[in-house]
Parts: C-alpha cells; structure tokens; sequence
C-alpha cells in the first residue's frame, strides 16, 4: 500500500505479498473458441510473466463449469488443497488454460468433451503450444469429467482427477456426509444434470459414467479420493482405481486417511503439491519419476517411505 500528499510522490505503507517477489507471476487473458458443436466458448489462458512466444509449452487444462468471469482474481501461491496452484505451475514454465463448459441436460460427460476438446485443438494450432504436452486437472465435479474424458480421447498426455464420480448407478443412492443428504436429487436436478431417476433414464446414468468405459482409458491417471469424503463416496474412486488395474491401465490412488474432500491439513497440502508437480514434471517435461510414479508405494510402506524421492 502507498500514501501520497502531493499526488506526485508516494510513499510505502506495506507489504502485504513479499513472499511472491521470486515467483514468476501471472498473466492472465480471455480465449474464445468455437466449440464441436458450433457455439462459442471462453476460458482463461495463464501465461508467465517472462513469457516467450517463441518457445513451445507444456499445457495443463484445469477446469470445473464455468471460472472465465474470475479473470481478474487473485491467485495467491499456496500449497494445494487439491487443485494445481496457477502460480505455482505458471512460475514454472507451465501454461494453464481454463475453459468454460455449457452443459445439456443428460449429457454432463459430452458437455465437457465438446468444450474441452475444441479447446486443446485450439491451443494445438498457437505456435506456443506443445500440442504433444498437453494433461487434465481437476477435482470433485472437475474430477468427474476428467475421468469421463480419458474414456474418450487420448490426446491428452496424462490426467489427474480428484475425487471423482466413477459409477452415477452406485452413488445415486447414497448420502452425502458432511450434509446427511441423498445423492439423488443431484443427478436428477442439480449439479450432475442428469435429468431424471435412475428407473426413468438408466441409459443415461451408464452412458455418463466412466467405469462402463474403463477399457478405453489409455492415460495415465492419478486418482486422489479421501476416505473422510464427505461429498463424493470415497468407493468411487476405488471403483475407478480397480477397474483400470483390472485392465492393466496406467493408473495410481493417493489417499490422505482422516481427510474430507479438500485437504486440511498443510503436512498433507505440501505432499499433494509435491506429487502434481512430480507428476507433470515427468510426462510433460520428461524429468526423472519419483519413486512412488515408478514403482508405486504398497499400502503396507504407507507412513514409512513417502515415495518423493528418485
């Protein structure tokens, strides 16, 4: 904060956001596309501050429904509670993009697909962009469509999905924790869009989980679900996890025991900031695995060797 008496010097008050002088910060400008189906999107694109047109970069689409009127937001650089921290990634040569999704009703899965795809194939055509680098993020109702979308494109070069609804059949019925509600009313007039009950569109309800396609997945996926979720059953991450390990997919869960959808603890927030950027260090920058990419990390060595190291 600055003070002036004269309207033509200014003297420092504050401050406030000394921790950020080393971070390379954000730019932030609004895309618009046409998406598949004809009508027009928008989403934000992320770029360093010392970005360079003429260099090629990795790409992470992070989304949920609709962040394009947040351009102007803050962003502060913080361990993750369960998304990619935009400053922290941009800092680090990353370019973020965030699109808009406009949902039909019955169609969550394909709405996101014909946002989000028309949006990578436009990133792909700017000289920028490293169409070959290119990965999913995203948590709860983001995490859902990230494990939609891996069943039906393979253009993305890894996936992270956070708590994400697997089987619309299996978490209809259930209840919501942390509210003591039934999951039904989302998937008949909310969020999930489905439109009706699981007797009147079952169609519906299996053609927009991403279990019933699991044999089409070929993206490497990261699954984070908690087992104190409180909004998304903790057993549909697991569902997904054991359908894809059945299969043979390249798929890993990380689990924080005692945690609710998003992380509390900061022990925990910095371990899941860790594992992001190993992550997406080493599929989209080709940097060494850590072990717990490598090799994964059994159960039973859970609080005994955190798998960080290479």
């Amino acid at each position: 904060m600055y003070i002036s008496t004269d309207l033509k010097s200014l003297d420092q008050l504050t401050d406030m956001a000394a921790q950020q002088k080393d971070v390379n910060w954000i730019t932030a400008e609004l895309v618009k596309w046409k998406m598949l189906d004809g009508k027009m999107s928008e989403g934000i694109l992320y770029k360093p501050e010392n970005f360079d047109p003429k260099k090629k970069y990795p790409v992470i689409f992070y989304f949920y429904e609709r962040n394009a009127d947040g351009i102007y937001s803050y962003k502060a650089p913080a361990p993750s509670a369960s998304i990619v921290n935009v400053p922290y990634f941009v800092s680090n040569e990353y370019l973020i993009f965030d699109p808009n999704i406009y949902y039909k009703d019955g169609e969550p899965g394909n709405s996101a697909f014909n946002s989000v795809v028309s949006a990578a194939r436009y990133l792909s055509k700017m000289p920028f962009v490293d169409s070959t680098r290119m990965a999913l993020q995203g948590q709860s109702w983001g995490g859902y469509q990230i494990a939609y979308l891996v069943t039906k494109t393979n253009m993305f070069r890894a996936a992270w999905a956070g708590a994400p609804v697997s089987n619309m059949t299996s978490a209809y019925g259930g209840i919501r924790w942390g509210t003591g509600m039934n999951r039904q009313f989302q998937y008949e007039h909310t969020q999930s869009r489905i439109g009706a009950t699981l007797w009147e569109r079952q169609d519906l309800y299996i053609k927009n989980s991403p279990l019933f396609s699991a044999d089409k997945v070929n993206t490497p996926l990261v699954i984070m679900h908690n087992d104190a979720d409180g909004a998304v059953p903790w057993y549909q991450g697991i569902e997904y996890f054991t359908a894809l390990r059945r299969l043979g997919k390249k798929v890993w869960m990380l689990q924080y025991n005692g945690e609710d959808h998003n992380l509390v603890e900061r022990k925990n927030r910095k371990d899941l900031s860790i594992r992001l950027g190993q992550f997406f260090d080493y599929y989209l920058k080709d940097k060494k695995p850590a072990k717990w990419i490598k090799d994964g990390l059994p159960a039973t060595e859970k609080g005994k060797d955190w798998g960080l190291g290479f």
